[in-house]
């Protein structure tokens, strides 16, 4: 079957309420169906994930620009995934660094930043591209034809207490790399799991998988680019794939469907026009790049890099939870100044 046809993150199918007030915020909710990317399949299929854009089309564009989650939504993702963090004077800007070095070459950290400075910014990586507020998504999700995409975002911040106090209607879901870890927050009511995916695999993954199933949860993975670990997240019944790159996540759904592929109308009425010879041929040197290395040597490597992260899975799980018992992790002055925690 297809991927489901609503936010994964809401249980009734509504626009989440930070959205939905850029959207319609004269009429009150309502309930919005959400486009599925691939055709229907037989109920006796399971359902495919949806492909969440990590950061919009990473692969091909600036991460975090409006260009990026443009170029996602016309390749037919489902979600966009974007980071936040505040400027000095308070503005919610989306960047995944807190330090502007590596996106815009600029040595100097966003909350020490004012918004009139930040808005100056130009990113390092072609086409330059401007740092764009929270503010600026939602008003891009709001044009024609987006009423259906959702978002997921990651705050910095991994306390759920403080988010259920603070922001009581948000739907929450848990990032992290370790299922020992991740598997006290089961106790957590309605909350989804956001997991690092090579965790996942051995028999400590495949429990936590079957608890997460067992109590109805959410599970999405990340950051899956290669097209093996694409089909397992299929094979694993995820219920979201964050890639950076969703129109090979949707290629893949494609060919495991069975079926004809059919684009996503979540960019309908703001399609990307890729007018350009440059753009174009960006594209297609990404899909000559595509090509499926099935030689030994990666199956090798795939298999070095699971065994590699079980390890430090193994390794850094006891030293993150006496860390966190003791108070080790968690919000810093700053953060417990502006939460008022």
């Amino acid at each position: 079957m297809g991927p489901e046809t609503k936010p994964l993150l809401e249980d009734d199918g509504l626009i989440p309420p930070g959205i939905h007030i850029f959207n319609n915020h004269l009429n009150g909710p309502q309930t919005t169906p959400f486009t599925s990317a691939l055709s229907s399949s037989p109920p006796s299929k399971p359902r495919l994930p949806q492909a969440i854009a990590h950061r919009g089309f990473k692969t091909l564009y600036p991460e975090n620009t409006i260009l990026a989650f443009r170029a996602a939504l016309e390749a037919g993702a489902h979600a966009l995934e974007t980071d936040l963090h505040l400027s000095r004077d308070g503005v919610v800007v989306l960047s995944h660094d807190g330090n502007l070095k590596r996106c815009f070459g600029v040595d100097a950290k966003i909350a020490e930043c004012d918004w009139d400075y930040l808005k100056t910014l130009q990113t390092v990586r072609e086409p330059r591209q401007g740092m764009p507020r929270l503010e600026d998504l939602l008003e891009f999700l709001c044009e024609e034809g987006r009423s259906s995409v959702w978002v997921l975002l990651d705050i910095k911040q991994p306390y759920i207490n403080h988010c259920r106090s603070l922001l009581p209607t948000y739907p929450i879901a848990i990032i992290s790399w370790s299922p020992l870890y991740a598997r006290k927050f089961l106790s957590q009511p309605n909350v989804s799991f956001n997991m690092f995916q090579k965790s996942l695999v051995g028999p400590v993954g495949k429990l936590f998988i079957r608890n997460v199933r067992k109590q109805d949860r959410r599970l999405f993975v990340w950051t899956v680019n290669d097209e093996e670990w694409m089909e397992w997240s299929i094979r694993a019944e995820a219920d979201g794939v964050i890639t950076d790159d969703p129109e090979l996540f949707l290629d893949v759904c494609r060919r495991w469907d069975g079926k004809r592929f059919v684009a996503s109308s979540s960019a309908e009425g703001g399609r990307l026009v890729l007018g350009s010879e440059e753009e174009t041929a960006v594209r297609e040197a990404a899909r000559k790049g595509r090509v499926r290395d099935g030689s030994w040597r990666r199956t090798l490597k795939l298999w070095v890099d699971v065994v590699g992260v079980q390890v430090l899975v193994a390794v850094f799980t006891p030293v993150l939870m006496f860390a966190a018992r003791f108070g080790l992790v968690g919000p810093g002055p700053k953060a417990q100044k502006a939460l008022r925690l």
